[in-house]
């Protein structure tokens, strides 16, 4: 059974969230954000790209923020849920399965890139969208090769 997609994305600045992100509705979601470790820059200097743990943010606020700026993302943790829901914190995969989170995003140290995703079309989409950003390492997760132990960057 497929789980996601793994990855790496360039060790950059970007709009890597957004790109990674294009075949996912993002504004038909509310968003759980972990307070991680990303930068924007703003008028020349580096600013939080999220200040610290939020634990509802709007999918409409999200594509704004990704797409309008550059950022520079270190470690990064997203979790999507229906609009309508309140997002909730998702430590395992057992967590995920077991709640209505629709995708995980997952960044750790700059590159490396997982994405959970529990609707398979979207999935391959995703997948897809990867090749074509010239993203490198990719592969499927599945329950074979998933040797996380849990849904976070830490």
């Amino acid at each position: 059974m497929i789980r996601g997609i793994s990855f790496e994305i360039p060790n950059e600045y970007g709009r890597f969230l957004e790109d990674i992100l294009k075949p996912f509705k993002v504004e038909d979601h509310n968003w759980w954000i972990g307070g991680e470790e990303s930068y924007i820059i703003l008028d020349g200097k580096l600013h939080a790209l999220f200040s610290g743990l939020i634990e509802c943010m709007e999918g409409d606020t999200l594509r704004n923020v990704i797409k309008n700026n550059d950022y520079y993302l270190i470690f990064q943790d997203l979790k999507a849920f229906p609009k309508g829901s309140k997002p909730i914190e998702i430590k395992t995969y057992d967590d995920f399965l077991r709640s209505n989170c629709e995708l995980a995003l997952l960044v750790v140290d700059s590159s490396y890139t997982t994405i959970y995703c529990k609707n398979v079309e979207l999935v391959e989409a995703l997948y897809s969208n990867a090749k074509k950003q010239d993203y490198t390492n990719i592969e499927y997760i599945t329950e074979e090769n998933d040797f996380r132990t849990g849904l976070s960057v830490w």
